[in-house]
């Protein structure tokens, strides 16, 4: 019996979503890989994004709907989504972003070459209509040890794909409330902490869309949120007590300019 099934998962959550989703979802749709299901989770959007996404469902057939009848958060979203997935590789992707044509054929190709890997990202670099009008990449390591994880996230984390069984033993992301807005952070820190490891491509295959409001939605009471998600990480990691400072940081640059913060991050990462 034929196996009909995709190799490849990409999953989205949205929520209030309809100004830039089309974008986001095309760049996915018109990959070179062409064996794969969309499944997008509308978390609760009251912006019209349920409907844009029923008529994108009726062009394509990849593409798969839940929808959250109350807001679960990023984490959330994204768990409803693993739920439906039947890839054999798990694609992330938000929906405010896009992915370049060859992103998911790269990352493919990396997976099947490289049995000790659990997952790959992308370079990123940011645009703010359209990839290439900015020059600014996201901070970069082609192959993250423990300590990259002391200064800022070493991964695009919308970039990455996934062996499927790799997120299912991580049980995906979680839910506890102190996890709010670093869900990704703590994954991949419980991810690391299992054994699992990932690496970067070196080209730019993932587009992080910057805008005007990116900073103003970084409230300062999730600071100690992300405090807390790196506390027990490190601690996981066995990084503390040298991991301390790094802990409490978010604290402290959360009063800190934007681009004090920035040149900072480009002199660790060498950029």
């Amino acid at each position: 019996m034929m196996d009909n099934r995709p190799l490849i998962s990409v999953i989205m959550g949205v929520y209030n979503g309809a100004a830039t989703l089309e974008q986001a979802v095309r760049s996915v749709l018109d990959q070179t890989y062409r064996n794969l299901e969309l499944i997008i989770c509308d978390d609760a959007s009251t912006d019209g994004t349920w409907e844009q996404l029923q008529i994108w469902a009726q062009r394509d057939s990849r593409i798969r709907l839940v929808r959250n009848t109350r807001n679960q958060g990023a984490g959330g979203a994204r768990n409803r989504c693993l739920e439906q997935a039947r890839g054999s590789y798990i694609a992330l992707m938000d929906a405010d972003d896009v992915s370049m044509p060859t992103r998911l054929e790269k990352q493919v190709e990396a997976l099947r070459n490289g049995p000790g890997l659990s997952f790959v990202g992308t370079k990123g670099q940011f645009f703010t209509e359209q990839p290439g009008d900015l020059q600014k990449c996201y901070w970069f390591v082609v192959e993250p040890g423990k300590e990259d994880f002391l200064m800022t996230l070493p991964f695009v984390h919308a970039s990455l794909m996934f062996r499927a069984e790799v997120l299912r033993e991580l049980g995906g992301y979680s839910g506890k409330r102190y996890v709010k807005r670093s869900e990704d952070y703590d994954l991949l820190m419980r991810a690391y902490a299992k054994g699992f490891q990932g690496i970067n491509l070196p080209v730019s295959l993932y587009g992080i869309r910057l805008d005007a409001g990116t900073y103003q939605r970084r409230k300062y009471c999730y600071r100690f949120h992300e405090c807390a998600v790196k506390w027990v990480g490190f601690t996981r990691m066995g990084l503390m007590p040298r991991g301390i400072p790094y802990a409490v940081k978010p604290l402290i640059v959360g009063l800190l300019p934007v681009g004090l913060l920035d040149r900072l991050k480009e002199k660790y990462y060498g950029q």
